[in-house]
């Protein structure tokens, strides 16, 4: 089992097609065919099956991607260090990022990206917080900005930005709410009684939210289930129910905007934001300038909504 071996399936398995596959990595459709029949031979497995439309993975083939897309990460990182030894900030730095965050940050994280370390490579991948942990310990993700992550001894994590959630009305929401007017302080249990649009589980959002709710042995009157921030905002200002969020997240919308927040407490719904690295894994020169960068940036993004 090589390196070539391996991208080689990686390839094949992203793409669903050996045809595909050796277009984009320029090489003979039989060499790829036969790297991956090597890997098949010397691991005792079958990791694609053929058919008319292409191929598709195996149980044993979804590992073996995972575990090769890891590998061909590192590899990369180490040619990465050797051109920090240079004093060249280069190399390939991926990063996951929230949803709510995505907007915000994509486009100016980008340039400044591009102006710091023009010789690097940047992917930005965007995603719930627990499939950013799951990348970052596979090795697809060097660093993601995540809600409220638990503790583990595999985890580095630091506090971005900490803030209550808030309950986000509308004028249109407001005319339609069928009951006591909203107040610009309320109390958690009242969401129970309001038509609320949500992001469905595992959502960090969503979990908070349901899990304070329980302990007030209450449950969300949920509306519907929308798993985009910008839709849910959307539907938020035609009137079809309220989001709980961030402030921030307003952000997203220019001004003017249709909306209001009001603060919700006995209990707050705290949420903290983190940039999270793997201790298992030395971060390069170009990762550390990447974070503070990052940490910059979310810092910026994230000043409360007025």
């Amino acid at each position: 089992m090589d390196l070539k071996q391996i991208a080689s399936f990686v390839r094949v398995a992203e793409m669903g097609s050996f045809t595909r596959a050796a277009l984009a990595l320029g090489l003979p459709q039989p060499l790829l065919s036969r790297h991956v029949r090597q890997l098949e031979v010397e691991l005792h497995q079958t990791f694609l099956l053929r058919n008319g439309r292409g191929v598709s993975l195996t149980e044993a083939g979804m590992v073996l991607l995972e575990h090769g897309r890891g590998i061909l990460h590192q590899v990369a990182l180490v040619s990465e260090e050797l051109e920090s030894v240079r004093d060249a900030l280069g190399g390939h730095v991926s990063i996951g990022l929230p949803p709510s965050l995505s907007r915000l940050i994509t486009v100016p994280l980008t340039l400044e990206f591009r102006k710091r370390m023009p010789h690097a490579q940047l992917t930005l991948t965007e995603g719930f917080s627990v499939a950013m942990n799951e990348g970052l310990r596979s090795g697809r993700l060097d660093m993601a900005v995540v809600y409220n992550t638990p503790h583990s001894p595999d985890i580095e994590s630091r506090l971005l930005h900490r803030e209550a959630l808030v309950l986000v009305a509308s004028q249109a929401s407001v005319k339609n709410l069928k009951g006591p007017a909203l107040k610009a302080k309320m109390a958690l249990s009242a969401l129970a009684n309001l038509p609320l649009i949500v992001p469905s589980r595992p959502n960090a959002f969503r979990i908070l939210l349901d899990t304070e709710l329980v302990r007030l042995n209450l449950k969300p009157r949920i509306e519907m289930e929308v798993d985009g921030l910008n839709a849910i905002l959307d539907l938020v200002a035609q009137g079809l129910g309220f989001a709980v969020l961030p402030p921030y997240t307003l952000n997203n919308f220019q001004r003017p905007h249709p909306f209001s927040t009001h603060q919700l407490h006995s209990p707050q719904l705290a949420c903290e934001l983190m940039l999270i690295t793997s201790a298992r894994r030395p971060s390069t020169q170009t990762h550390k300038s990447v974070q503070s960068l990052v940490s910059d940036l979310v810092i910026q993004a994230t000043q409360a909504f007025a």
